[in-house]
C-alpha cells in the first residue's frame, strides 16, 4: 500500500480487524492515537490513547495514521523497525493496563513485513 499523496509505502497499516476496533474506541473516546515504545511488558504492544492522554516529544516518530488515529513510534524503534512495514492487528486478549482496548476482550497486535527493494529505495530516496 503507499500513501496517495507521496506516492510512498505506508510504514503503518491496520487490518480490517483494527480498523473495526479503533473506530469503536474513537466513538466512545473521542481522538485517540497510537505509540510503538518497545521494551518488555505493555511496551511491547502498540498502545492506544485518547489524544491527550499521551504527549509525544522530540525522540518520536510519526509514522502515519490508522483509522484517523495518528501513531507514533519511539526514535529507538523506528531504527531498529525502519525496514517494515507495520501492521496493526486485533487478536482476543487483554489490552496493556493503559491501552484504551482494555477491557474490550480484543487487543491490539503488531505484525510486520520487511519492505521489498523498490519500497526501500522509495523510503531511502
Amino acid at each position: 500500500m503507499t500513501d496517495p499523496v507521496t506516492d510512498l509505502p505506508l510504514r503503518v497499516v491496520a487490518t480490517p480487524a483494527a480498523l473495526d476496533l479503533i473506530e469503536t474506541l474513537r466513538r466512545e473516546h473521542g481522538p485517540i492515537l497510537f505509540h510503538q515504545s518497545g521494551g518488555c511488558c505493555d511496551g511491547s504492544a502498540p498502545m492506544c490513547y485518547a489524544v491527550g492522554d499521551f504527549l509525544t516529544g522530540d525522540s518520536d516518530v510519526h509514522l502515519g495514521e490508522i483509522g484517523g488515529a495518528e501513531f507514533f513510534i519511539s526514535a529507538p524503534q523506528f531504527a531498529y523497525w525502519k525496514h517494515t512495514q507495520l501492521i496493526i492487528d486485533v487478536v482476543p486478549g487483554r489490552g496493556g493496563m493503559f491501552s484504551l482496548e482494555n477491557g474490550t476482550g480484543r487487543r491490539f497486535l503488531l505484525r510486520s513485513r520487511l519492505f521489498d527493494d523498490a519500497e526501500s529505495a522509495a523510503l531511502n530516496g
